[in-house]
């Protein structure tokens, strides 16, 4: 199981987004207060004036940094390359998810990890 099966769990219908290619989903220095699942499509993240990017991918949830610090802002940007559908969990769903299943606290973090680790491989080619 990963952190978006149980994403998908907890959702409700409103909780699920489209998307067309080109949307920005947020953008940086913009305050936050969800995360995102990707389920279909792909989404670009660009951070450090688009120096540094990141190739999201349906599976993947991106943005979780939004609820785990207050008064967050958007570190980069998040932008559709093709039609999305993106399911948005805000702070009190992510604390009801960790609360009741702890393992999603450990699933998001190896999603996490996962992505520090490939953006460390791509940079070393």
């Amino acid at each position: 199981m990963n952190a978006l099966h149980t994403m998908r769990a907890l959702a409700s219908t409103g909780e699920v987004i489209s998307v067309e290619p080109g949307t920005l989903i947020f953008g940086s220095g913009e305050p936050g207060d969800c995360m995102f699942g990707l389920l279909e499509g792909r989404v670009e993240l660009t951070w450090n004036g688009e120096q540094g990017h990141e190739q999201i991918n349906a599976g993947d949830v991106f943005g979780a940094g939004a609820l785990v610090t207050s008064e967050h802002r958007r570190y980069g940007n998040a932008r559709a390359l093709t039609p999305c559908k993106l399911l948005v969990m805000n702070r009190e769903k992510f604390l009801f998810a960790v609360q009741e299943s702890p393992m999603f606290a450990i699933e998001l973090l190896g999603s996490i990890d996962k992505r520090l680790r490939q953006l460390k491989d791509c940079t070393r080619i």
